[in-house]
């Protein structure tokens, strides 16, 4: 692969490599490779946000971080220019989820750890609990069971921090149908 520098649409042969963007105003520092951002890059916007990582035919391709410029981050892998497969996104109010990403938003199998302590373990779908999964509360209540849209929806088992338990159904958040409240 040969390196070259982008300088104002002129190709300069040397070691470094830079292409200001007209396009959108950013910058980007990398390599490439038949005219196209290939290989290890930077990509600054004007808006601050920043993407690092790896490049294919002028995509984001393979493992990268992308900063917002609220100071979120996603670090994991792209293909064709999102973020798919295993990653953790950083979340400005300190929120975290590592797992699974499909087209930017937690889907499939990951934990959500919440700035107040309470944590989620399993399946996502578009960004919200959806399925089995383990709901853990800070000061000590659980829940295990299924979700649908963010909220105890189905089978489970709900237990406080002082042994109570209910072990049935649930709707929209709230035990509804049959179940055992011990």
């Amino acid at each position: 692969m040969e390196e070259s520098m982008w300088e104002n649409t002129k190709m300069v042969i040397g070691m470094v490599k830079e292409h200001i963007l007209s396009l959108n105003g950013g910058k980007y520092v990398g390599e490439y490779k038949d005219g196209k951002k290939n290989g290890q890059g930077t990509l600054t916007y004007t808006d601050g946000r920043m993407y690092e990582g790896e490049w294919k035919n002028g995509k984001q391709n393979g493992q990268g971080t992308e900063t917002l410029s609220d100071g979120s981050k996603y670090v994991g892998e792209f293909k064709d220019g999102k973020k798919n497969g295993q990653g953790t996104f950083t979340f400005h109010d300190g929120s975290k989820y590592v797992g699974e990403v499909v087209n930017g938003v937690p889907n499939g199998q990951g934990t959500f750890t919440f700035p107040d302590g309470n944590k989620y373990v399993g399946e996502s779908k578009d960004g919200k609990q959806n399925g089995q999964g383990t709901f853990t509360w800070s000061d000590g209540r659980k829940y295990v069971g299924e979700f649908k849209d963010g909220e105890k929806n189905g089978q489970g088992t709900h237990t406080w921090s002082d042994g109570e338990k209910y072990v049935g159904e649930f709707k929209d958040g709230e035990k509804n149908g049959q179940g055992t409240h011990t």
